[in-house]
């Protein structure tokens, strides 16, 4: 009888075609959530003069999909853990892929927002369960590197809707962006046929012929025997409620301050997405050259949140996330003076990689922080709580751009959280290393058993 270790066998695996696919099919997904995100913004003029919205109006519009979100990451990301992660991403895809599709078939704001709201559970809870699948499925030594290459493909599914989008509307008006969202429905049979189920959540239902699979093709080196056992470690077997697992074995505070650094992190994010613009056009740029700020913000997210990635990977995620947060509250501070025009595009640059690539870094952290069986669980939650950030982050700037401050103390505004954040990442404690776990683990079931682990 040999008791294998899936956690190891996870963690030592060589990078192949197995990895390769899961890669492939979470950045995909990815992509299309990113385009739903993006979606509305890109139309949003052309639905206001449609449908003789005021500014106010719109702006409740864009942000019935973010409060869907919020609850799409909590419930969903919760329910992934119960019902099995694939299942789950299924049911995201169709709702984010036909309530988007649904949105352009209406003709009144309300109806509208709820379709956005009923998109946005999709949206929000895709988010957990793929950051959890890739974090499950990756060799440990490049598991941030592959968890930022995936999240990468919001900004691709952002530009995609940008280029789509233009040449749709002129051609066929705002709805057409919207019906086009509704493709990525016919992606979820193959999905389901080619994207891995949770191990843990494998061994829990006995669905060890499946498993036995799977760990064939992460690891070519396995030989499966009818002998052969699948034990999880005692921080793997989510019995009970896994919300209240969050809060077990000294995670308590630490998942507070994951919930602190999501908040104040995404709050920068949507600062900026939705203001950066404006603020620029306010301080005598052409409205063209605003726009560019837009493009390079988002260039620099990529740039930030694989280059995180790849330095997470060689130290600490940790230390590389409270550098990242540190440099979000220079380089955004400093977006408020005047500077030279190359300066302030590479200023802006920085700023995108420090908010939205850390903030795709931040992921790749709760995804490693968490244990395999309330993954889901312990991201979903902490990306809820988060996009309360992002829903108050465009009234709050909004508001102080309305009371005609100066440029920098708006621009010092959005600054401020990062720093917040840097406590907050600074008091994650680091818990046991996932190493000593397994030693543990393999102690545990050789003084049981007598078998060594493999």
């Amino acid at each position: 009888m040999r008791h294998i270790d899936v956690h190891k066998l996870s963690d030592d695996a060589t990078f192949n075609r197995f990895h390769r696919s899961v890669l492939l099919w979470c950045a995909l997904i990815i992509i299309c959530d990113g385009y739903d995100l993006a979606v509305a913004g890109i139309a949003l003029p052309s639905i206001m003069k449609d449908m003789g919205v005021t500014a106010q109006n719109a702006g409740f519009m864009v942000s019935a999909a973010l409060f869907g979100m919020m609850f799409g990451a909590i419930f969903l990301g919760t329910v992934a853990d119960r019902i099995g992660r694939r299942k789950a991403i299924a049911i995201c895809i169709a709702l984010f892929s036909v309530f988007t599709a649904a949105a352009g078939l209406t003709s009144d704001p309300y109806t509208f927002s709820a379709m956005r709201f009923l998109a946005g559970l999709g949206i929000g809870g895709v988010m957990p369960n793929v950051v959890a699948q890739m974090t499950e499925y990756s060799p440990r030594k490049i598991r941030a590197t592959m968890v930022t290459l995936m999240f990468s493909g919001y900004a691709i599914g952002g530009m995609l809707a940008a280029l789509v989008g233009k040449g749709l509307i002129e051609s066929y008006g705002w709805s057409s962006v919207f019906l086009a969202a509704g493709v990525p429905v016919l992606l979820i049979p193959f999905i389901l046929n080619s994207l891995p189920e949770s191990m843990p959540f494998l061994i829990r239902e006995q669905r060890l012929d499946e498993l036995k699979a799977i760990v064939a093709r992460m690891e070519p080196g396995y030989r499966a025997d009818a002998g052969d056992r699948f034990a999880l470690p005692v921080k793997d077997q989510a019995g009970g409620a896994p919300i209240g697992k969050l809060f077990q074995e000294g995670r308590g505070f630490s998942t507070v301050m994951f919930w602190v650094a999501f908040f104040m992190c995404l709050f920068m994010v949507y600062a900026l997405s939705s203001w950066l613009t404006k603020l620029m056009a306010g301080a005598g740029y052409s409205l063209g050259s605003a726009l560019t700020f837009v493009l390079v913000l988002n260039f620099g997210a990529v740039i930030g949140a694989v280059g995180g990635g790849w330095l997470a990977d060689r130290f600490h995620i940790k230390y590389v996330l409270i550098g990242m947060y540190a440099l979000a509250a220079v380089s955004i501070t400093l977006l408020g003076y005047k500077v030279p025009t190359a300066a302030l595009f590479i200023l802006v640059g920085l700023a995108g990689a420090s908010t939205i690539g850390t903030q795709i870094v931040t992921y790749a952290y709760a995804g490693q922080f968490y244990p395999m069986a309330i993954r889901s669980t312990g991201i979903g939650w902490a990306s809820g709580v988060g996009r309360s950030g992002a829903i108050l982050a465009p009234i709050a700037i909004g508001t102080l751009v309305g009371m005609a401050l100066p440029l920098e103390q708006n621009f010092m505004a959005i600054a401020i959280p990062a720093v917040i954040a840097v406590v907050a990442v600074s008091l994650i404690s680091h818990g046991r290393s996932a190493s000593a776990a397994r030693l543990a683990t393999a102690s545990h079931i050789h003084n049981a058993t007598g078998v060594k682990s493999i």
